[in-house]
């Protein structure tokens, strides 16, 4: 978070890793819809880390939500969440009177008590991280219909979900899924040809997405948070 005057402004850094997306390409999204007039946006110069200090460019919270709509609009509920964080701890930073040793104290205890409801949350947490730790090291890889049982959730409902969140798609006269390029490349999907035998005794060459342990994991979190229906 930076502020700019009164103003709340969000680096195309903190874009990129809310998006998961490379920082250049997401600098030249900004430049591409500012070329339009659909966003506006400044520069500064980040800390070097190693290197020469990098340029990012700022953009408030309306401006933001156009880059990552361009981008990846699935992230959209990431971003009103992380704009809800910045615009709190802007307000508590507001609030506190620091030059009040009472209000100071009281800001401080506060703080305490999120810090602890914090850890105990961590301690409740950490057994499932670390089973989902070990679902995304594991070996080999489900079908969809499978990862659904494993996940608790219908075949039908995961099936709609990975369409809509384009993770599997279906081309033009064929009756099979595909799994979109992105989500090979990240390690979620793969496909596996296997061998059917027909009821005439024939045999049929198949291609088969199949959700690897990294994916299973990645789904497993989004059932958690109520995305999967």
């Amino acid at each position: 978070m930076i502020t700019n005057g009164d103003h709340l402004t969000m680096s195309s850094r903190e874009v990129a890793e809310l998006v998961e997306k490379r920082h250049d390409n997401v600098k030249r999204t900004m430049e591409s819809l500012s070329e339009k007039g659909l966003i506006a946006f400044t520069q500064t110069e980040e800390k070097a880390t190693g290197g020469r200090p990098g340029t990012v460019y700022l953009v408030g919270k309306r401006d933001s939500y156009v880059v990552v709509a361009q981008l990846s609009p699935e992230f959209t509920a990431r971003l009103v969440d992380r704009w809800q964080e910045l615009e709190q701890q802007a307000q508590t930073h507001a609030a506190i009177d620091f030059n009040d040793p009472a209000k100071l104290r009281g800001y401080l205890l506060q703080a305490t008590e999120e810090i602890e409801k914090r850890d105990q949350k961590i301690l409740y947490l950490a057994p499932k991280a670390e089973a989902l730790d070990r679902i995304a090291t594991a070996d080999g890889s489900l079908c969809i219909t499978n990862a659904a049982k494993d996940l608790q959730v219908r075949p039908k409902d995961l099936f709609n979900f990975l369409s809509h969140r384009k993770w599997i798609y279906k081309r033009t006269g064929s009756s099979s899924w595909t799994a979109y390029q992105d989500k090979i490349q990240q390690g979620l999907l793969e496909h596996k040809t296997t061998e059917v035998t027909r009821s005439d005794g024939s045999n049929k060459v198949t291609e088969q997405v199949r959700v690897t342990p990294k994916g299973l994991t990645k789904l497993a979190r989004l059932v958690a948070e109520g995305e999967v229906a």
